[in-house]
């Protein structure tokens, strides 16, 4: 989530300067001593102030202003404690000395001591109502104590005194953003530009609030305005960095949050968002460092364990990691804010734990939002209108697999509208994908409140979100009511735990009525889950063993699954079937060194050989489909099953054996060889799982029934026929909506 960096202007009293350095005239009147000790508060001579207002205090103990002064210049070193004490001083020997309330709150403020702070700040403007500094700077606190529509008045009224006061209006800007007023936020920071183009601050806060606006290029205009106005501006950096993050522009937010450490070697976000970005470079070692750093420095950072914990999944680096997992696992339990949902399905098999991950995830970062107000019913009239709303209308698994949905879409009863956000590809699929719709809508440039209102304007009926909480996806425009029924489906295998997503998209192998109430949305239960593609085209080409890097004999157990699926005990018992069948090869699909040379030292100290692991390179999709046609078993992970590469492997012919578990996405690939119907590949324990592998290795005859069997499976079984699926879903569309137009509330559909 982006960070709202900002410099809050502060209270301090900044006297005019005069450039003035007389000497101490000891023989002096009170009088004397005050002036000369005011020309040295206004040079910045701050310790010569100090004891000159002592000796003052000395003749005329009960002069209030030589405390208010001392007080000052005590302010300005820092020396909180004793400043407060000498506005105190000064208030009790002149109880109407407003400017002292005011000074008093500033320090109070500084001390942490806010509702003090707040009291000294109203007591200021009730002896001085036109004061404009005593309203900014009540602003200022109430600001730090979130009360952000206080605030705004408490701006309001200074710049109501004060047309020019070009800080309160950069404030005023801050506190919009913070209210998530962003279009106000802009008018009030193009106003403080207005009256002062030299602020940074004001670029900065301007570059936020349009960087929410998803307006980037200005956003970055502005940040960069702030850089040239202010070169050490860690703040502009470390938002610039979180711009190109965004934008996946991942060599760009190293750079800044580079210049972020450099300029400010303790701060714990740029050393975060650091180590995000070097995980989408596949940089994992040096990302974890990062992570490290960050860990020193606040660890209590929101989601850090959980980022942490999945950078050292990507390279395999299992050290530690049942005591990581233990910390995770424990902070969830109590609802602390420590791993992000999508690690969760990934680590632990506990429908509890991750519903509590998701929950927590929408709480803090996408809550209900009511800012369009209710929904206003559209009564029936011709077809249903469904919107998919996806950042992967690309080539990427989601579209390989629904691609044929879109297509088959019953034109009669259904119009079907697409909102495409995420990176933008010119790639095939998301041509095919542009000609799929009735209405393909780009609204990457759109803020989620904007992507609302157009669904709403449009009349969309079902908001399908077919992200959920994956990469780039934009939960705030479900938060906001984008449709009457929101439904998840295919991208995020779990619950949303969103209280404004009704339906969620399943069958009953991958929930089962014991695991039910697990789950916060309402089921649709389909005959089977996954949606498929018939166009998915393998190439001719026959990969021989050499090419793949295999040896010339032996069986070839397999996983193409993404390496950060592939958890320390799956990995082990592989190496038990290794051990029992001493032929055998393992192919994996590892995308970084690292990881290939951590497995291989796993497998050492297993006793297995390291030539006996033999890594996948990546190819084209017609060929990396053709190459399962060289492997003789699937092996596939727990708790996060293979999914799209699943199927990908039954399209091609190849088995997959699976182990399911409790959670969603420890079914599936049972759910997958129940659609084609191999439950001899749906083992009940561990122990099955591995006594089955290595039988059907040692048995050549069984996997070959196995494997004729798939390949009449293929062409006749429910896995693979879209028409059929489309027209159980567009069934299941149908009921909710009736049950919409019916005023009843969302509830379990078979």
């Amino acid at each position: 989530m982006l960070p709202k960096i900002r410099d809050l202007f502060r209270s301090k009293t900044k006297p005019r300067a005069i450039e003035r350095s007389e000497g101490i005239v000891r023989d002096a009147s009170s009088d004397e001593f005050f002036e000369q000790a005011r020309k040295f508060q206004e040079d910045g001579q701050l310790e010569r102030a100090i004891g000159l207002y002592g000796m003052v205090i000395e003749r005329s103990p009960d002069r209030a202003e030589a405390y208010y002064k001392r007080a000052n210049a005590l302010n300005g070193l820092g020396r909180l404690r004793a400043a407060l004490a000498d506005y105190d001083r000064a208030i009790a020997l002149n109880p109407s000395y407003a400017h002292a309330y005011c000074n008093r709150g500033s320090v109070l403020e500084r001390l942490g001591r806010r509702d003090e702070s707040l009291a000294s700040y109203d007591r200021a403007i009730a002896l001085e109502p036109g004061d404009p500094l005593a309203l900014y700077n009540r602003g200022a606190v109430l600001m730090e104590m979130r009360r952000f529509d206080e605030a705004l008045a408490s701006y309001d009224n200074a710049i109501s005194l004060k047309g020019d006061y070009v800080e309160a209006h950069i404030n005023r800007g801050n506190v919009l953003e913070e209210l998530g007023r962003h279009q106000e936020a802009v008018r009030s920071f193009d106003r403080a530009i207005e009256l002062s183009s030299s602020y940074a601050e004001a670029f900065l806060g301007r570059g936020v609030s349009l960087h929410m606006l998803r307006r980037f290029a200005d956003a970055v205009a502005d940040y960069d305005k702030a850089i040239e106005l202010k070169p050490h501006y860690a703040g502009a950096y470390l938002n610039r960095g979180n711009l190109m993050l965004e934008e996946k522009k991942l060599a760009a937010a190293v750079a800044d949050y580079d210049k972020v450490i450099e300029l400010d070697a303790v701060n714990a976000e740029a050393y975060y968002y650091l180590g995000t970005s070097l995980v989408g470079l596949k940089q994992f070692e040096r990302a974890i460092a990062c992570f490290d750093g960050a860990m020193k420095l606040n660890p209590d950072r929101k989601y850090l364990l959980g980022s942490r914990l999945a950078a050292k999944m990507q390279t395999c680096d299992w050290r530690d990691f049942d005591s990581d997992l233990q910390v995770v696992t424990e902070a969830v339990k109590v609802g602390g804010p420590v791993c992000h949902p999508l690690t969760m399905v990934a680590l632990m098999d506990s429908p509890e734990l991750q519903r509590a991950a998701a929950s927590i995830w929408v709480s803090e970062e996408h809550p209900s939002d009511d800012t369009l107000g209710a929904l206003t019913k559209r009564p029936h009239a011709g077809k249903i209108r469904v919107g998919y709303f996806s950042a992967d209308f690309r080539n990427h698994p989601v579209a390989r697999l629904s691609a044929g949905l879109f297509e088959a879409h019953d034109r009669s009863r259904f119009e079907i509208s697409a909102f495409a956000f995420g990176v933008r590809s010119a790639d095939s699929m998301r041509a095919r994908l542009e000609r799929a719709f009735d209405r393909f809508i780009d609204v990457q440039d759109l803020p989620d409140l904007e992507v609302a209102k157009l669904s709403r304007k449009l009349g969309i009926d079902i908001a399908v979100d077919l992200g959920g909480h994956t990469d780039q996806q934009r939960t705030g425009i479900f938060a906001l009511r984008a449709a009457p029924l929101q439904l998840s489906y295919i991208g995020y295998l779990g619950t949303m735990a969103a209280p404004y997503m009704d339906y969620l998209v399943a069958d009953r192998i991958m929930i089962p009525s014991s695991e039910i109430q697990h789950y916060s949305e309402k089921i649709i239960y389909l005959p089977s889950y996954q949606v498929n593609d018939p166009q998915r085209a393998i190439a001719d080409r026959i990969f021989s063993r050499e090419e793949l890097g295999l040896p010339p004999d032996g069986f070839v157990f397999s996983c193409l699954n993404a390496i950060h699926k592939l958890l320390p005990a799956d990995f082990a018992m592989w190496m038990r079937i290794l051990t029992r069948v001493p032929d055998a090869v393992l192919f994996l699909y590892a995308d970084n060194p690292v990881a290939e040379r951590n497995l291989l030292a796993e497998a050492q100290r297993s006793g297995i050989a390291p030539g006996r692991l033999v890594f996948a390179e990546r190819l084209p999709v017609d060929q990396y489909l053709a190459r399962f046609r060289a492997l003789d078993l699937f092996l596939d992970t727990t708790p996060y099953n293979a999914g799209t590469t699943a199927s990908d492997a039954l399209w091609a012919g190849l088995p997959v054996l699976t182990c399911p578990g409790r959670c969603f996405a420890s079914r599936y690939a049972a759910s997958l060889l129940e659609a084609i119907r191999l439950p001899e590949l749906v083992t009940a324990s561990k122990e099955e799982y591995e006594d089955t592998a290595v039988r059907l290795a040692l048995n050549p005859g069984e996997l070959k029934g196995i494997r004729d069997k798939l390949a009449v499976n293929r062409v006749s079984a429910p896995l693979f026929d879209t028409r059929r699926f489309t027209q159980d879903l567009e069934s299941a569309y149908a009921k909710i909506y009736e049950r919409y137009q019916a005023d009843l509330p969302p509830s379990h559909i078979a």
